[in-house]
């Protein structure tokens, strides 16, 4: 039993040796747990301190950016449009001038294909007056023939 006991005390001590240790590390420094506490909030007080004045910093160069890349899209944006307004304008100005050019051929087609129907037409009446004529003729002679024959059987 007593070697039990023996046992069991030396274990404790094992187990003891390192708070014993721990403790005593501590209190060489001579801070308290109170004063380590206080330490730790201005530690943290002035690191959050510093983060706040570097994001300030980043965040201020990160608008900076922005705008720089915003004027910058925008005066291509505006350029792009002048672009595309005089490309639209050159394209307008060029289906104007193939309009009236194929508005004057039109045109002159057109009187073309009337001079050619008013001589056609004119050949046509022509013909027909005559064919007319012919036929007025040919009428007036069977009549007169065809009277004459009354004429000559009434007497």
């Amino acid at each position: 039993m007593k070697t039990k006991w023996a046992i069991v005390l030396v274990t404790a001590l094992m187990c003891a040796t390192p708070f014993v240790f721990g403790q005593d590390a501590s209190s060489k420094e001579g801070k308290s747990a109170g004063t380590e506490m206080k330490d730790a909030a201005k530690t943290v007080k002035k690191d959050t301190q510093k983060d706040a004045k570097v994001a300030g910093k980043d965040t201020k160069m990160a608008a900076k950016k922005t705008e720089h890349a915003t004027e910058h899209a925008t005066k291509t944006a505006v350029k792009d449009t002048e672009k595309g307004a005089k490309t639209a304008a050159k394209d307008t100005k060029k289906g104007v001038k193939k309009t009236e050019d194929v508005s004057k051929t039109a045109a002159k087609d057109t009187e073309k294909g009337a001079k050619t129907a008013t001589k056609d037409t004119e050949k046509g009446t022509k013909i027909a007056a005559k064919e007319t004529k012919k036929g007025v003729k040919a009428v007036g002679s069977d009549v007169k023939k065809g009277a004459d024959k009354t004429a000559n059987t009434l007497k």
